[in-house]
């Protein structure tokens, strides 16, 4: 049941939950592909004492090559940088990610710079992509919104924003995972292939309660909110083909909360307290409420220390 213990937490760090409205340049140069979608509303991190303390103790790696990428082609991601969305995609056999940059930089400006530190620019269909730090490249969609990962990630999402390629809006069951979240001012999405990884390895030990290789066949789809304001409040919910097995799902995360609260630290209890599962009909509902105070507390835990490493 270890792994199971750290169900909630993993799914808040697994990748940046600080999210916002999908931007139409967002959307128009995410491939139909997409397994999973992250908005960042970055000004609401580092405007948040509890977004803030989560990012300074758990960053991920990504998130600060990032920053360091930015800083390299001039942009300050703390004062110029409003929103970040990451979407991750199948390509082929292989997973990739790109993310979008949006906020009050210049191409202009960024450009110039470019050009003093004398950083050619590689050609693609008449686009123009560019080196940054960290192995990453780059490519502006406009005058403010800048499109980042590795070349051969950013390649396919730029063919998708100039219509060689079918994008997001053609994926059926993304867009109803979004249209569920509405304009949450945190959001996330993720696919059935990637629901069914998801819950296996939050699930862990638990797993072997029941057949879960039937269960999970079952599982078409996640999103999960999150917002800052005078509480934490996260929700999970989980898209089933049908009630029995949201409820099954319950029941099993029901039973993984009671095994882990015999050893669980002070902290550890109060989070698992501050959690309710239940199912809704056809979906599995997972909601973590705590104040900013308290939350804060959490991230010295050695539930959020095991996350993190």
């Amino acid at each position: 049941m270890k792994r199971f213990s750290l169900f909630l937490f993993s799914l808040l760090l697994a990748a940046p939950v600080f999210a916002a409205s999908l931007t139409s340049q967002a959307s128009t140069s995410i491939p139909a592909e997409t397994q999973q979608i992250i908005v960042i509303n970055y000004r609401q991190v580092n405007g948040s004492p509890g977004g803030l303390a989560l990012k300074q103790r758990l960053m991920p790696q990504n998130l600060k090559d990032l920053e360091a990428a930015l800083k390299g082609v001039g942009i300050d991601p703390e004062h110029d940088v409003e929103m970040l969305t990451f979407a991750s995609y199948r390509d082929g056999n292989m997973l990739r990610v790109i993310g979008i940059a949006q906020g009050s930089f210049s191409r202009t400006a960024v450009l110039k710079q470019l050009r003093a530190k004398k950083i050619q620019r590689q050609a693609f269909q008449g686009n123009a992509i560019y080196p940054m730090a960290n192995g990453m490249s780059m490519s502006f969609l406009d005058e403010s919104s800048l499109l980042f990962g590795e070349t051969a990630a950013i390649k396919p999402a730029l063919e998708v924003r100039d219509g060689a390629h079918q994008g997001v809006a053609g994926n059926a069951r993304i867009n109803e995972l979004i249209g569920d979240v509405g304009d949450a001012p945190i959001w996330s999405v993720l696919d059935e292939q990637g629901t069914q990884v998801m819950m296996r390895g939050a699930l862990g030990d638990a797993s072997r309660l029941t057949d879960y290789d039937t269960i999970r066949k079952r599982l078409l789809g996640s999103m999960y909110t999150m917002d800052f304001g005078n509480n934490v409040d996260f929700d999970l919910s989980v898209l089933t083909s049908d009630s029995a097995t949201a409820g099954t799902l319950s029941a099993l995360v029901k039973a993984g909360m009671l095994y882990k609260r015999t050893s669980a630290t002070a902290n550890e209890k109060l989070a698992l307290e501050s959690t309710t599962v239940d199912s809704s009909g056809d979906q599995l509902k997972v909601h973590f409420k705590t104040d900013e105070k308290r939350f804060e507390s959490l991230l010295h835990s050695d539930l959020f220390a095991a996350v993190s490493h």
